[in-house]
């Protein structure tokens, strides 16, 4: 798809959209996101693989943000798929290697973390804070940890998230907001699943005026038909 249209955005930045999107406090259908990621030429007939895994990985996500996980280390975490563009360009020959300023590169998870936002900017009616104030504290706190990891990687490289061996190109640092982002994560699933969809509060239309027209058709004034006594 990238190939045929180069706005399409890459796949971190749609698996971070998708994150978010299955943290919702509603949910949003397909064609009501697919403009919104993907544009309004965006056709999902036409483009099935693509489809095939966007639901797949939704469903990935969607199982591991409900599994009863207390450390990363845990198979079933859930983990963003994530490149290290910094340590793979590294781990190239130098000859081989991008010749700009490897740090104009993005961070690692900086896009993901970008698509996610951008899928919170996009409905922020859904993402207003809840009127208890723990819950809506709990909102704020997951939302920073993921916009923290939208900075750069400012830290000293350590460790290399493109190979076990390959030239050191993620900070511990980094890796720490990382950590905290995805439970943050976790955090938002618990919160929107806790609480439900949102409900629109009924609204009572106004009460005509004496001397208007009843509403109800007869011809009368108001005061004189349903509006009496």
């Amino acid at each position: 798809m990238r190939e045929q249209q180069e706005e399409i955005p890459q796949w971190e930045f749609c698996e971070g959209f998708l994150a978010a999107l299955v943290c919702m406090r509603r949910e949003v259908p397909p064609e009501e996101y697919w403009p919104v990621l993907l544009g309004d030429e965006f056709r999902p007939m036409e483009h099935m693989e693509f489809v095939w895994r966007w639901r797949r990985r939704w469903q990935e996500i969607a199982t591991a943000l409900d599994a009863d996980v207390e450390q990363l280390e845990d198979e079933r975490t859930y983990h963003p798929e994530a490149l290290d563009t910094r340590g793979a360009i590294l781990a190239l020959p130098p000859e081989e290697r991008f010749e700009g300023d490897l740090e104009n590169l993005p961070a690692y998870a900086q896009v993901w973390a970008l698509g996610f936002m951008y899928a919170v900017e996009s409905w922020p009616e859904d993402w207003e804070p809840p009127r208890d104030a723990e819950a809506a504290q709990m909102l704020d706190a997951a939302l920073e940890d993921i916009v923290a990891l939208t900075e750069g990687d400012t830290g000293e490289p350590a460790v290399s998230m493109y190979s076990e061996d390959g030239p050191p190109s993620v900070s511990n640092e980094r890796l720490d907001v990382v950590g905290a982002a995805i439970w943050a994560v976790y955090d938002l699933r618990q919160l929107w699943k806790s609480m439900g969809p949102r409900i629109e509060p009924l609204r009572k239309a106004p009460e005509p005026g004496r001397n208007d027209l009843c509403p109800c058709g007869s011809g009368k004034k108001y005061k004189k038909c349903h509006g009496a006594g």
